[in-house]
């Protein structure tokens, strides 16, 4: 994996027909647009909400991105936009440090509908699992996501991950509830499934 391209701010190979790289102001408005349909905010605890709210979070992400690329260094928390050959936005995926929590990180991804059931979750999943194991030193790295979202679990599992945990009943949806499972992995267990 060239990880020295994306750590560039150069998009790279990514799935078959599709493209990486760190994220960039002008995704803004894919981010934005995902995050407003109601298939995908099915599974997201903190949408859909105002454009302002997402301006006022991946605002600092972007800077943050674009300043580091300037300095050579990986961002504080690498955040990837994946996109097709017509540079069709097919999500989103990043890995983030764990505050307080030296070597520890989680990593996420969120994806369009129209790329669902494609593999590029589990893709996603591999290489920020890849980029915190190889490259940010991580020691443990931490996901979780909403009881029903078996796609996101499921590439969570091809990907080594273990199951460790569930809170009953964590997220309040319009009719019921829904529970939030905890998936994790350490360096340990990586390095024993290579």
């Amino acid at each position: 994996m060239p990880y020295s391209a994306l750590k560039q701010g150069d998009a790279i190979a990514f799935h078959s027909t599709l493209t990486i790289r760190l994220i960039q102001p002008s995704d803004l408005s894919d981010i934005i647009t995902m995050l407003g349909d109601d298939r995908v905010t099915q599974y997201l605890f903190f949408a859909p909400a105002d454009e302002s709210v997402y301006q006022g979070f991946f605002g600092p992400i972007i800077e943050n991105t674009q300043e580091a690329i300037s300095n050579g260094v990986w961002p504080d928390n690498p955040t990837f936009v994946i996109r097709d050959q017509h540079d069709r936005y097919m999500g989103m995926t990043a890995i983030t440090q764990v505050m307080f929590c030296q070597g520890n990180y989680e990593v996420g991804y969120q994806l369009p509908a129209h790329a669902w059931g494609q593999g590029i979750g589990t893709q996603a999943c591999q290489l920020m699992t890849d980029l915190g194991f190889k490259e940010l030193g991580a020691h443990k790295i931490s996901a979780d996501c909403y009881g029903a979202n078996i796609g996101s679990y499921r590439a969570m599992e091809k990907c080594g991950y273990q199951l460790e945990g569930r809170q009953k009943d964590y997220y309040k949806l319009e009719q019921g509830f829904d529970d939030k499972v905890y998936y994790g992995l350490t360096a340990a267990q990586y390095d024993a499934q290579r």
